[in-house]
C-alpha cells in the first residue's frame, strides 16, 4: 500500500481532506483506489452546491464495483476537478495530487477524521 501523506486527514470511508485557508481539498484514498481497481467514471457534485460531512456527494464506477463518496467535511463547493469527467483514471494514478475531487469552503470544523497514522491503522483492520 502507498503511504499516506501526513498532511491530510482521513475518513474511515476512504476520503481525505486538505485543509488550506478555510478550505478543504477532497479526494480518495490510495487504498479506496486501490481496492476499486481502474477507475472508469466519477461524479461529483456542482459548483455551488452544499456538502454535508459523512453525507454522499458522489460516486466513482470501476471495473470491479460502484461506490459512493461521503464527504469528510461540511461547506459549499467552490471547484470540481472537471479533468475528471475525460480522464477518471488521474485518481488511480494520483490520488493525493491531480486525482483530487472537490475543493469545499468549509462551514464547520473538520470532525471525527483521522491523521495517516491512525488511518492506516483503520485500514489494517479491513484487509
Amino acid at each position: 500500500m502507498s503511504v499516506n501523506p501526513a498532511d491530510l486527514l482521513y475518513s474511515k470511508t476512504h476520503e481525505w481532506v486538505r485543509i488550506e485557508d478555510g478550505e478543504g481539498v477532497v479526494g480518495i484514498t490510495a487504498f479506496a483506489q486501490e481496492s476499486l481497481g481502474d477507475i472508469t467514471y466519477v461524479e461529483l457534485p456542482s459548483v455551488g452546491d452544499t456538502l454535508e460531512a459523512e453525507k454522499e456527494f458522489g460516486s466513482v464506477e470501476s471495473v470491479k464495483a460502484a461506490s459512493d463518496l461521503i464527504s469528510p467535511v461540511s461547506g459549499e463547493v467552490v471547484a470540481v476537478n472537471e479533468s475528471l469527467e475525460n480522464a477518471p483514471e488521474v485518481c488511480n494514478s494520483d490520488p493525493y495530487g491531480q486525482g483530487w475531487l472537490v475543493r469545499v469552503r468549509l462551514t464547520g470544523k473538520a470532525e471525527n477524521l483521522m491523521d495517516a497514522a491512525a488511518y492506516e491503522a483503520h485500514c489494517a483492520t479491513e484487509r
